[in-house]
């Protein structure tokens, strides 16, 4: 163990040798997003500098006080350390508690035994060894930790040691903590996206049942009159055929709403944004129609492809129709959608989606936090209640597709929203 008493000691590194050593680690650590990656290489510099050959990383589990066993040095160590470690075990207490470097030889007394139930239990009759508790602090919480195990005869740490081996743990400490907070991030983006695509499903229904009903009328009319026509080959061949095909067009139909409702990793593929924007349209109409909104659309010919994923541009087009109808109420209006290309000079050409509605339009002091999360104008009950979730998720779909998003509106007139992406021309 390091012996605090010792009269011998570690060389103490020179500043620049130091120095060299903790960019060396962050240029390592800093070329992966793997936890583990990390953690194999935060423990195995750790283990360098305090010139230990046997150690343990462990990581906090979500949402609670226990710690698992990420990283392991040593096939002996892995066989008398824990898989985990948890509240209110007293190393990680004290680690929780202290949030500073912990050597073992300091909370030992004077007949070598270990105070306030720091050693361990089984699986040995002295406890798991350990010489040096680490820990990696991060907002004064403890986000992982490493234990090392020297050699009997290994010497102390001097201070310039020490400080090293705390700036290797919060450079790593930094690294994890940003790795789980982008992670959050993504999830929440994920949950959010869900939460939005789900609310447009309603008018998708609508618009799914209504599609539905004739190529029902066929197949529930041909098994009423196969009966008495089943010797009519022209009858029996002609209908089969129409039956067939309203089959496949429910089967269609059904695809799509289960493609619409599942969230799945961004897919790109080459799409004619003009099949995007009708098959959009061609669920509203039901809505629209019921309200008295009538739908233009001017979609131009040629239109180079552009590169996107199908549905999630889908869900950014149903968040703009379903808002510019919710925009006009009940009492009707136009709704109006436009194609065209655009080009510009010593730039790519692009394609761009107009959506323009006849609603009440947006005051200028909250045209500017539209896209913001949770910013709605939408306060009232029932149907057109907002979650302020739509505009914001489109945005972020559209810069993902290295497109943006421009918008219009004059009060008592009208919105006219702009989406402009990158073609394939």
């Amino acid at each position: 163990m390091m012996d605090k008493t010792s009269s011998s000691s570690l060389p103490t590194p020179s500043v620049s040798d130091s120095l060299r050593r903790l960019t060396q680690f962050a240029r390592d650590i800093g070329q992966t997003a793997n936890i583990r990656t990390i953690a194999d290489g935060a423990l195995a510099a750790l283990l360098e500098q305090a010139r230990c050959q046997d150690g343990a990383f462990y990581m906090a589990q979500d949402g609670s006080s226990s710690y698992y066993r990420l990283a392991v040095s040593g096939t002996s160590y892995m066989e008398v350390t824990p898989p985990s470690l948890a509240l209110p075990h007293p190393l990680v207490d004290k680690l929780t508690q202290q949030l500073t470097m912990v050597e073992r030889s300091s909370i030992a007394d004077g007949n070598g035994d270990s105070q306030a139930g720091i050693s361990m239990m089984p699986p040995s009759p002295e406890g798991f060894p350990w010489t040096l508790a680490i820990p990696l602090t991060n907002r004064r919480r403890l986000v992982a930790f490493a234990l090392l195990r020297s050699n009997p005869e290994q010497t102390s740490l001097d201070h310039g040691h020490r400080e090293l081996l705390e700036a290797i743990a919060q450079c790593a400490a930094n690294t994890v903590d940003s790795l789980l907070t982008h992670e959050d991030l993504r999830q929440s983006q994920v949950l959010m996206r869900r939460t939005d695509r789900l609310r447009s499903l309603e008018t998708i229904a609508a618009g799914f049942a209504h599609e539905i009903r004739n190529p029902l009328t066929s197949i529930k009319t041909f098994i009423q009159l196969t009966p008495q026509r089943k010797d009519d080959p022209e009858f029996i061949q002609g209908f089969s055929q129409i039956v067939l095909e309203d089959v496949h067009r429910i089967e269609r139909l059904i695809q799509e709403i289960l493609d619409y409702a599942r969230y799945m990793d961004p897919t790109l593929t080459e799409e004619d944004v003009n099949i995007v924007v009708s098959s959009c349209l061609y669920f509203i109409d039901v809505k629209a129609r019921s309200r008295g909104i009538k739908i233009e659309k001017e979609l131009a010919s040629m239109l180079p492809h552009v590169m996107l994923d199908r549905q999630q541009m889908k869900q950014v087009l149903l968040n703009l129709f379903i808002n510019a109808m919710d925009a006009m109420g009940e009492h009707g209006g136009t709704l109006r959608v436009r194609t065209r290309m655009m080009t510009k000079s010593e730039e790519p050409v692009w394609v761009q989606i107009e959506v323009e509605d006849t609603g009440h339009g947006i005051s200028p002091e909250n045209l500017d936090h539209i896209f913001d999360p949770f910013f709605t104008t939408k306060h009232e009950s029932g149907e057109n209640e907002g979650t302020g979730l739509g505009l914001s998720i489109a945005h972020q779909i559209i810069r993902e597709h290295q497109g943006y998003i421009q918008v219009r509106s004059t009060v008592g007139t009208g919105t006219v929203f702009f989406i402009n992406l990158p073609s394939l021309a």
